[in-house]
């Protein structure tokens, strides 16, 4: 099943990414009742590189919008503890059931991203995948009033909007062609080293911490677990260079000896995935017909994996805006997320920079604890005052079949 998508057809939203933050946003304006286009260059269903963990706030706003059973019904296990290791000392924390959020969960990103795009696609979102923004159309005004897209064929594609979203990540074309501004930096970055182990005996979050590297270990999809290592990202070229696999297992070694060891016991030698780090920022996110959202225009170090937990709170910090369309709802969108982001940014910096001790350290875990559990009680005061939209995102009906089992027809 297809469409056309004609000059003259004007969407409420044209929103440019469909992974985790676009499609939430374009799952929430759908559900009320906006016209909205969802675009991404890619593919229908791919994977993309992550650390997967999301934290309670996270899991809340998917449990409101109705989606937590079709990730858990796909076998995404349910994490009930998190552990931190400072040397041999470890901290155990239980994921205490509270309210909507029974346990946390570690989706892989094919999953997560494949469910928030059927839910945007089964309240009524038009999706197109394969599609590449060229440019952004503007009025005589200089307000963006569209984009220029074209298909993989080539063909050219122009879309009207009241408001174009750019949710397509930290390299964002959207937000290149509007110039929006990087209003707060952080420096510092970390390099890591992500692969899939199958079958490794690990309960709950496990965080490693030790001299100059950390190490994660993510119970995720398939009976697997996302083992990731880091450390500052001024020595990555110098430890991996050119080969992935011996810079990951010397890292793995000196932070989490004995996950190392039940890794290599395990016979297995799972594909290698890197990143080399890249400073954190708070962009400027919204404009006269624009706006971002995720990493688009708030990015932070992978390290403390809040970026999938951030990205769903902005998506419905910022369709609340859409929906109420004035001025101020915008700068109160920015203000909002800024102020929910701010200190998170700078304590994952610090964590970032490796310039700590394992007693500073957890101070520092101290701190972002904080800063999580007022993203919580946030989220919890929007929903009960009605202040941004009681009820937004809301599934229309009781029940919902589970998303990764409909038909890809649905997508355009």
């Amino acid at each position: 099943m297809t469409h056309d998508l004609l000059p003259e057809k004007t969407y409420d939203a044209v929103i440019v990414g469909a992974r985790a933050a676009g499609a939430a946003t374009a799952l929430l304006l759908a559900r009320a009742g906006q016209r909205v286009l969802l675009i991404d260059r890619g593919r229908y269903g791919t994977d993309t590189l992550s650390t997967h963990a999301l934290m309670r706030a996270g899991v809340l706003q998917l449990a409101r919008w109705g989606l937590v059973e079709a990730l858990e019904s796909a076998g995404t296990p349910q994490v009930r503890s998190t552990s931190f290791h400072y040397g041999d000392d470890v901290v155990t924390v239980a994921i205490k059931p509270r309210g909507e959020v029974a346990s946390l969960l570690a989706p892989r990103r094919f999953l997560l991203d494949r469910v928030l795009v059927d839910a945007a696609t089964d309240a009524g979102a038009d999706i197109r995948y394969g599609v590449s923004v060229q440019d952004v159309t503007r009025d005589d005004s200089g307000r963006v009033t569209g984009v220029l897209a074209h298909d993989e064929n080539e063909r050219p594609i122009v879309a009207s909007a009241r408001i174009v979203v750019g949710a397509d990540g930290l390299h964002s074309k959207i937000a290149a062609l509007v110039a929006a501004p990087v209003v707060e930096q952080a420096p510092h970055a970390a390099g890591v080293v992500y692969g899939y182990w199958p079958n490794l005996p690990v309960n709950g979050y496990q965080w490693y911490w030790a001299d100059g590297v950390a190490v994660g270990a993510i119970p995720t999809n398939g009976g697997e677990t996302c083992v990731f290592t880091a450390l500052p990202a001024t020595q990555f070229r110098r430890v991996f260079g050119g080969e992935l696999r011996a810079g990951y297992r010397e890292l793995m070694s000196r932070g989490a000896p004995r996950l190392a060891s039940l890794a290599e016991s395990s016979g297995t030698s799972p594909k290698l995935r890197g990143f080399a780090g890249h400073p954190g920022y708070l962009r400027r996110s919204h404009g006269p017909g624009w706006a971002l959202v995720g990493d688009a225009g708030y990015f932070k170090d992978p390290l403390t994996a809040h970026g999938i937990t951030d990205a769903l709170r902005d998506a419905e910090l910022l369709a609340a805006a859409v929906l109420d369309g004035s001025p101020g709802a915008f700068q109160q969108y920015q203000e909002v997320r800024d102020d929910l982001s701010r200190n998170m940014l700078h304590v994952t910096d610090r964590i970032a920079s490796f310039d700590w001790d394992l007693s500073s350290i957890r101070e520092l875990h101290h701190q972002l604890s904080d800063e999580m559990k007022r993203e919580v009680e946030a989220l919890q005061a929007i929903h009960l005052s009605g202040g941004s939209h009681e009820g937004l995102g809301r599934p229309a009906r009781a029940a919902q079949p589970d998303a990764h089992e409909r038909s890809r027809a649905k997508v355009l």
